[in-house]
């Protein structure tokens, strides 16, 4: 596999269990996918990344309710140019996903509809990372997130070289490598399905990555002698990727960056302008 290979993007914009999102409900929409963050539906940030990005060429968004992303200025160009296309998101996650890559060329980048600070810069930074390995998950480091925004982020996972954010992004590399998510059909919720996550993760392994016991990447060795993949962390530098946007907090925070980044953009001169 070389770093020149295309990438599928899909992106996971489905509703929770069925249920009306908390902030979607109080913007009187049916799909936290539509929540505006500066002016346009959160939804779009994540497209205009990966479009953005030269090493997608080839985006899926798994949603409910299809038609309900026709009012979406970035959809409806994308999907007019061919880079775009729209899937109806499943009863499960695993179902969701297996439906949107169903015919599309791997590896396949996954991420949510949520993670509007994604930038073209982190997801070149993550394919070039992953791009050899089986599966893959991005990580910042706990340092990394704060900088950010010192409120991005509550939870870290500890481990003894560092602790770490999941950035929700994740790599599969192949048809074979995407029986891991099978993992996950009912949720992937560990509380909710122990037995289910013990039996394919191995307890120990399971109880050294809860307790951090051991670096994050000696944490993935041991996963990937698990399901015999090459699986790996990959650590981003722009803490910002981990923040999500969940609730009000991280939706204030997500603006906040946003708007600092738009203010730091370089401007063009009106000579520049002319000339262009």
């Amino acid at each position: 596999m070389t770093a020149t290979r295309p990438v599928t993007a899909i992106v996971l914009a489905g509703r929770r269990d069925g249920q009306v999102d908390p902030l979607a409900a109080a913007a009187g929409l049916t799909d936290k996918c539509l929540v505006p963050i500066v002016g346009q539906p959160m939804i779009a940030h994540v497209l205009g990344a990966l479009d953005a990005a030269p090493q997608i060429a080839r985006i899926v968004v798994s949603v409910n309710e299809p038609g309900l992303l026709d009012d979406v200025a970035e959809v409806r160009s994308m999907v007019a140019s061919g880079k775009l296309h729209v899937s109806s998101a499943q009863d499960n996650l695993v179902d969701s996903v297996l439906d949107a890559v169903a015919g599309e060329r791997f590896p396949i980048l996954i991420t949510t509809a949520d993670n509007v600070l994604l930038t073209p810069g982190a997801i070149a930074e993550f394919v070039a990372g992953a791009i050899e390995a089986d599966v893959a998950v991005a990580f910042a480091r706990r340092d990394s997130v704060l900088a950010a925004h010192p409120s991005g982020q509550r939870r870290f996972y500890k481990f003894s070289d560092d602790s770490y954010s999941n950035c929700n992004t994740y790599w599969i590399g192949s048809g074979e490598a995407l029986e891991v998510a099978e993992v996950f059909r009912s949720g992937g919720q560990f509380a909710k399905h122990p037995l289910r996550i013990v039996e394919a993760f191995g307890l120990i392994n399971l109880l050294r990555f809860h307790y951090g016991i051991g670096s994050l990447g000696a944490a993935f060795m041991r996963f990937s002698r698990r399901f015999r993949l090459d699986m790996k962390a990959v650590i981003l530098s722009d803490g910002a990727v981990a923040i999500d946007v969940d609730n009000e907090r991280t939706r204030d925070v997500a603006e906040t960056i946003l708007m600092s980044r738009r203010s730091v953009a370089p401007q063009r001169t009106p000579d520049q302008l002319v000339c262009s």
